[in-house]
């Protein structure tokens, strides 16, 4: 471990971040704790962590409302910048993320956690973030924000949306595969901060770059898609008029593709980037040696 910082004024108070075995030893003792928690709070707290994420693809729709005149990289990269305010309320506010959660792998391939444990963390974090990401969905549209900016808001809801549910299997595990790599690495990195503001700057670029790269994360598009789909099955006449369009151009985007052609295949790579890209390359680096001692 660290030794303290000389003549400090707070003995055993360190401001120097962990290194990287330490930071493995931290993931592991995190990845028991959360497996250990309690239904009820780790219900809660999933609940939380899915509106958080929410909040910035709320806050990241708004702000590339519009913007169609800016260059595509730099509307991609401002709507990257904004979105990493989920992550942060996620990890500071100290919320439950499945993305995130995969790393308890860590735990589970030293044999700290169970299977039954880590599938049971897996399953009713997932379930509060459907829950607590749809929930800000239903409640965004009952706000009318999809009439702010003449409309501009509502035509983004449903552009991102429908772009979601329009891509192919095979690619929307590709990209779940790479968005999760970056969100787990921002985590990852936390790991290694002893102070908030250390936290949020390690948040910042993964998770700006994997928004920016237009890259999969299926908390996210939990609430995204639901978001698209409430504006085109309840939004009323004078929307469509104001958008000179009818809910028949956004094809893509029914409940059915929602589920089967994004969240499934996002999930599955959302795992495969987490826990195979980011969880096991770093357990095998700096705790599998610690297991054939």
């Amino acid at each position: 471990m660290n030794a303290p910082m000389p003549n400090s004024p707070w003995p055993g108070y360190q401001l120097d971040a962990l290194l990287p075995q330490d930071m493995a030893l931290k993931a592991e003792q995190v990845g028991m704790a959360k497996a250990a928690m309690g239904f009820y709070k780790m219900f809660t707290l999933a609940v939380l962590a899915g509106a958080f994420i929410a909040l910035g693809a709320v806050f990241a729709t708004t702000v590339t409302a519009g913007a169609q005149g800016l260059p595509f990289g730099v509307v991609k990269l401002l709507g990257g910048l904004v979105f990493c305010l989920g992550l942060i309320l996620v990890v500071v506010g100290g919320a439950e993320l499945f993305t995130g959660n995969n790393l308890i792998v860590m735990a589970w391939a030293g044999r700290r956690v169970s299977s039954a444990r880590l599938l049971r963390n897996w399953a009713i974090v997932y379930a509060g973030n459907f829950l607590g990401a749809s929930a800000t969905a239903g409640l965004m549209f009952f706000t009318g924000s999809h009439y702010f900016g003449g409309a501009a808001v509502g035509l983004n809801m449903l552009a991102i949306a429908n772009a979601k549910c329009g891509l192919d299997f095979g690619q929307a595990v590709a990209l779940g595969v790479m968005c999760n790599a970056l969100v787990c690495l921002a985590v990852w990195l936390c790991f290694s901060c002893r102070t908030t503001s250390g936290k949020i700057i390690s948040i910042i670029f993964p998770i700006s770059a994997f928004v920016a790269a237009g890259f999969e994360h299926c908390v996210a598009n939990m609430y995204f898609i639901p978001a698209g789909l409430l504006v085109k099955a309840g939004a009323g006449a004078e929307f469509w008029q104001a958008l000179g369009k009818a809910p028949d151009a956004y094809a893509n985007l029914t409940w059915s593709n929602f589920l089967v052609a994004n969240l499934a295949p996002v999930t599955l790579g959302n795992i495969l980037g987490g826990v195979v890209l980011v969880g096991l390359v770093y357990w095998f680096v700096f705790l599998k040696v610690r297991e054939t001692r």
